[in-house]
C-alpha cells in the first residue's frame, strides 16, 4: 500500500505540483543562451532546495559555452546510489513564452514551451523523492543531475554523466514517456550528425561553362546516394536536412554542403554508414568531397540489468493498478551514454503528453500523480 499512499499524497498536492510546473516553464532556458541557462539553473537549484531541503552534497560542473551542470546528493536509507538525469534546457528560443505562456486548462492539459520535454520530468523527480522522505519509506541515496546542453547533444555533460553513473545501482532518465499510455523507453537509436562539403571549380555559367565543375550539381548527385543509406529493415534512417551552396544563378558553384542526421538501432550500422560516407565520390573527377561530423550518441540497447529495472517498474505500476508498457524510439537522450557502457538505465519516466519540439507540446496533469508514484516505486526497489 506504500505506493498508493504516495500517489494519494501526490494527487492531493497536484495544485502545488502544477504551480511548480508553471515556475519551471516560465524559466526560459534555450540551449544556446548561456545567460538564460545560468539564471534558469539558479532558479532550479533554489526550487529544489525549497522542496527537498539542503542537499547532503552539492557540486557545479562547468558547461562551457552552454548551461552548467548541477549535481545534488540526497542521502537515503540504504547505501545504494541511484542517478536521476534531468535536463533543464529546451529547444525554444528566448521570447517564446511571451506568445505562448504556460496554461493549465479545464480539460486537464497543461501547455507551455518545454513542459513535456522535459520540465515536468524535473518536477516529478523532485516530488517523488520528497514524498518518499515525507513518508519515511526505504530509498537509496539519490543523485540528481540537472544539465543544460541535452538538446544539442550534451557535449559538456557526457563525461560527467558517464563518471557519475559508474557507481550508480541504476540511472533513471526523466525524459517524457512515449504515446498516450506513457510507455517507458527501453531502447533508443544512436545519432550521427555529419556534414558533406563539395568543392568544385567556379566559372561563368554562360561564357565558360566547360571550365567549371559545379559543386551544387555534384552534391545533388551525392544526396540520393546518401539518402539511400537508410535501411528500414535494419532500423537505420538517414535524413539530409540542410543544403547550401553557390553564389549566384550565373555562377557555376564552387562550393556546396549538406547537413545529415543519421539514426541507427544497431551499433554495427554506424560502421556501415561511416564506410559509405567516407567513400562518397561524384562522377566529375575535378570535384573534391570531404565529410565531417561524429556520432553524437550511441544506441541505447536493452541489457539484462536494464531489463531488471523495467521489471521493477512494471511491478510498481501493477501495485498502482495499471499495466506499464515499453517501447523503442528513434530519438536519443542522455540515457544512451549510460547504456553504451553496459550500465543499467531506464528512460521515459517523465510526463505523459505529446508534442515534443512542437507548438502543441502539452502534458496530461491527471497522469502526474501516478507517474510520480511510479518513480518513487522504482527508487524504493533501488534501496534493496
Amino acid at each position: 500500500m506504500s505506493l498508493t499512499r504516495v500517489e494519494s499524497l501526490a494527487r492531493a498536492a497536484l495544485p502545488e505540483i502544477t504551480g511548480d510546473l508553471r515556475t519551471l516553464v516560465e524559466l526560459e532556458t534555450p540551449s544556446d543562451d548561456k545567460e538564460l541557462l545560468t539564471a534558469g539553473l539558479a532558479a532550479v537549484e533554489a526550487w529544489t532546495h525549497h522542496r527537498l531541503g539542503t542537499p547532503d552534497a552539492s557540486r557545479r560542473h562547468d558547461g562551457g559555452a552552454h548551461g552548467d551542470l548541477l549535481e545534488l546528493l540526497y542521502r537515503g536509507t540504504s547505501p545504494a546510489v541511484v542517478l536521476v538525469l534531468c535536463h533543464y534546457d529546451t529547444v525554444w528560443p528566448a521570447g517564446t513564452l511571451a506568445e505562448w505562456p504556460f496554461r493549465a486548462s479545464e480539460d486537464g492539459r497543461a501547455t507551455g514551451p518545454g513542459i513535456f520535454d522535459m520540465k515536468c520530468g524535473l518536477v516529478q523527480a523532485v516530488w517523488a523523492l520528497r514524498l518518499l522522505r515525507e513518508l519515511d519509506l526505504p530509498r537509496p541515496s539519490v543523485r540528481l543531475l540537472f544539465n543544460g546542453d541535452e538538446e544539442i547533444g550534451s557535449p559538456a555533460s557526457r563525461p560527467v554523466i558517464e563518471r557519475l553513473s559508474e557507481d550508480a545501482a541504476a540511472t533513471l532518465v526523466c525524459e517524457a514517456s512515449a504515446g498516450p499510455e506513457g510507455a517507458l523507453k527501453t531502447a533508443r537509436k544512436g545519432v550521427g550528425l555529419f556534414e558533406v562539403t563539395v568543392e568544385g571549380v567556379e566559372a561563368h555559367a554562360g561564357l565558360d561553362p566547360d571550365k567549371g565543375a559545379s559543386a551544387v550539381h555534384a552534391l545533388a548527385e551525392l544526396v540520393t546516394r546518401i539518402a539511400g543509406l537508410g535501411s528500414r529493415e535494419r532500423g537505420t534512417t538517414v535524413n539530409v536536412g540542410l543544403i547550401s551552396g553557390g553564389t549566384g544563378r550565373n555562377v557555376i558553384a564552387g562550393r556546396a554542403s549538406c547537413g545529415i542526421d543519421v539514426r541507427v538501432a544497431d551499433p554495427a550500422e554506424a560502421a556501415r554508414v561511416d564506410t559509405a560516407l567516407a567513400s562518397l565520390a561524384p562522377s566529375d573527377p575535378r570535384v573534391r568531397v570531404s565529410v565531417t561530423g561524429e556520432w553524437n550518441r550511441p544506441p541505447m540497447v536493452p541489457t539484462p540489468a536494464s531489463r531488471l529495472l523495467f521489471d521493477q517498474a512494471h511491478a510498481a505500476a501493477a501495485e498502482l493498478g495499471w499495466a506499464l508498457r515499453e517501447t523503442a524510439v528513434g530519438g536519443a537522450s542522455d540515457g544512451n551514454f549510460v547504456s553504451a557502457l553496459g550500465r543499467p538505465v531506464l528512460d521515459g519516466l517523465g510526463a505523459v503528453g505529446d508534442g515534443a519540439h512542437a507548438r502543441h507540446e502539452h502534458i496530461l496533469l491527471d497522469h502526474v500523480p501516478p507517474r510520480t508514484a511510479l518513480l518513487a516505486g522504482i527508487l524504493m526497489a533501488g534501496a534493496v
